[in-house]
């Protein structure tokens, strides 16, 4: 145990609270939502710096980090569909999107194809982060101007979450051999 995977494990703990004060009706309660949304969102960017500055990166380190950004993510989204602040599709859309990429990581390992995280993917993250919190904020203080500004943000989100995609499975396929992919006769079926 290490100070980045304390946070990593601090952002996994944080997500249940979220989702408390997040489905909460109280107003305040969506400020703090948000609060801990921000701070849980932070925790993802300053585990990776401190494993790296103290060379404390570990496997355990490495597959936790990303199913505790992708619990962060998956939480708060099904937590605004669950009060209205977000349509069904787009959180299918981003969720898929996660899955699919996870997925398609582990295939990829599998066959020895690295497919790291790519600057695109850096940004589609910070706009989930963005979109997300000013969406719970906007819960908490309803503004129609403000509401213009956070779907703007989630639209942006989306075609990076999209776009993201697109690049992580173009880039494994350009690498990738399909023939150790799917062998012999499976290929075509």
């Amino acid at each position: 145990m290490n100070l980045p995977i304390g946070l990593t494990i601090t952002r996994i703990v944080a997500v249940p609270l979220l989702i408390v004060f997040l489905i909460s009706s109280s107003r305040v309660h969506a400020v703090i939502a948000a609060g801990i949304f921000i701070l849980a969102s932070l925790t993802d960017w300053l585990d990776g710096v401190i494993a790296r500055r103290r060379n404390q990166v570990t496997t355990l380190g490495t597959l936790l980090d990303p199913i505790a950004d992708k619990l962060l993510v998956a939480a708060a989204l099904v937590s605004l569909l669950q009060i209205d602040k977000i349509e069904a599709w787009i959180v299918v859309v981003i969720i898929g999107r996660e899955l699919a990429v996870t997925g398609l990581r582990a295939v990829a390992a599998g066959v020895g194809v690295i497919v790291p995280a790519s600057r695109l993917a850096k940004w589609k993250t910070v706009s989930q982060y963005v979109a997300i919190t000013m969406l719970i904020v906007e819960k908490g203080l309803p503004s129609s101007t403000f509401h213009v500004a956070a779907t703007a943000v989630l639209w942006v989100a989306l075609g990076l979450t999209v776009v993201s995609a697109v690049d992580y499975f173009y880039r494994f396929f350009r690498k990738a051999d399909y023939r150790a992919i799917v062998p012999g006769e499976e290929r075509w079926s």
